[in-house]
């Protein structure tokens, strides 16, 4: 099969990891932009690409790009496309618009453009017409105008890729899994050594922690990708492809623990896991954060998502000084990271964090922190190391 180009979406910030896993997998001509990573690869790559990438939202592939100047010059162009390649009068089809151009200023009436185009090619050489499905369409297009330059490509995944398929029960403010992976990823999280989540919510991070330590492809649990109602589609390489992702899979020595103080949200997590089927290796407890401390020798992995004030009702300064006192008091030989968007909040931890890392969580710009909670002091183990 030939190589063809294709555009992994993600989230602002993980651009240099996407690439990587990309890489990883075995694309060629990586390349990072903006919220997105080029690359090359062939049909079952795509496959693979959509089953196993925790950091993309969605896979791309280009169709045809060409200059538009005006809507008439839009239509005209997109009428001359062979819709045919791609659509049949009984397929249904959606279509996504994002627009940064000053001719064309709102993305539903660029999308009512390109689908009379299409309805009236159809109609012109068929005498049928497909319909559109916006819900559970059989083929969804992708159109990017920036400027003068118009983008045209098929979307491969069809819901976005941080739908897992294992979390059926949330918390008032779940995290997205493809952030949560990312900021796993970001924070250096392999598997080698015992991980906690204690503010762990409806157990996303516990989820996407024990498939990268486990080495499961991220959308193994999930029911669908778009690429499985094109006509090209070739069940027989996909089913090779997830046999041989999940021969690829690894052992997991250590712990994956969760602590939250809401019996709703133990309940949520404890289902999620279940559904992902890695209750082998993760606990879910009901426990205050703040009176817990340390209960393994040897290094500790913690990432979490504390409140932000968005929505629940908590004096933040104090309780970001008890995640600070917490750590410090109690949680040794520890790398601690969390994510908040709450910037004011985050001067009253006490502690010097070791790196700071922009990203946004939603709409929301955010810092994923890191705290380095030595075993002893600092000084102690600064001299300990030039011995």
């Amino acid at each position: 099969m030939d190589n063809y180009k294709m555009i992994a979406k993600t989230l602002f910030g993980f651009e240099e990891i996407l690439a990587k896993e990309l890489r990883n997998l075995g694309a060629v001509n990586v390349k990072e932009g903006v919220r997105c990573v080029f690359f090359e690869g062939d049909k079952g790559f795509m496959y693979k690409a959509n089953l196993c990438l925790r950091t993309a939202i969605k896979i791309i592939k280009p169709v045809t790009s060409f200059k538009v100047y005006n809507e008439q010059d839009l239509y005209r162009k997109m009428y001359a496309i062979d819709w045919g390649e791609f659509l049949t009068t009984d397929t249904t089809f959606a279509i996504d618009t994002t627009i940064k151009s000053d001719m064309f200023t709102h993305s539903l009436y660029v999308s009512q453009k390109v689908k009379d185009a299409i309805v009236d090619k159809f109609r012109d050489t068929e005498g049928e017409r497909p319909n559109v499905d916006v819900k559970f369409p059989d083929v969804r297009f992708n159109i990017h105008i920036q400027n003068d330059t118009c983008n045209v490509a098929l979307d491969s995944s069809g819901r976005s890729l941080h739908q897992r398929g294992y979390r059926t029960a949330t918390n008032i403010a779940p995290i997205n899994e493809v952030l949560a992976a990312g900021c796993l990823l970001l924070s250096g999280w392999d598997g080698q050594c015992d991980f906690i989540d204690p503010m762990c919510g409806s157990g996303t991070f516990l989820t996407e922690a024990a498939m990268i330590a486990c080495n499961i492809p991220a959308n193994i649990n999930r029911k669908e990708f778009a690429f499985e109602k094109w006509s090209d589609f070739d069940e027989d390489l996909f089913d090779k492809i997830v046999d041989s992702s999940l021969n690829k899979t690894r052992d997991f020595h250590f712990k994956i623990k969760g602590f939250d103080k809401a019996p709703s949200a133990v309940r949520k997590a404890q289902d999620n896991v279940e559904n992902a089927n890695l209750d082998d290796y993760i606990t879910v407890e009901r426990k205050n954060f703040f009176d817990t401390e340390k209960e393994v020798d040897g290094h500790l992995h913690m990432v979490f998502n504390p409140p932000y004030g968005e929505r629940l009702n908590i004096e933040m300064e104090e309780f970001y000084a008890s995640i600070g006192d917490t750590l410090k008091q109690k949680y040794p030989g520890t790398d601690a990271w969390f994510i908040t968007s709450n910037l004011e909040a985050l001067k009253h931890v006490g502690l010097r964090p070791s790196r700071k890392i922009k990203v946004f969580n939603s709409h929301l710009e955010s810092r994923l922190v890191k705290y380095v909670m030595y075993e002893g002091s600092k000084k102690a183990k600064f001299n300990k190391d030039r011995e």
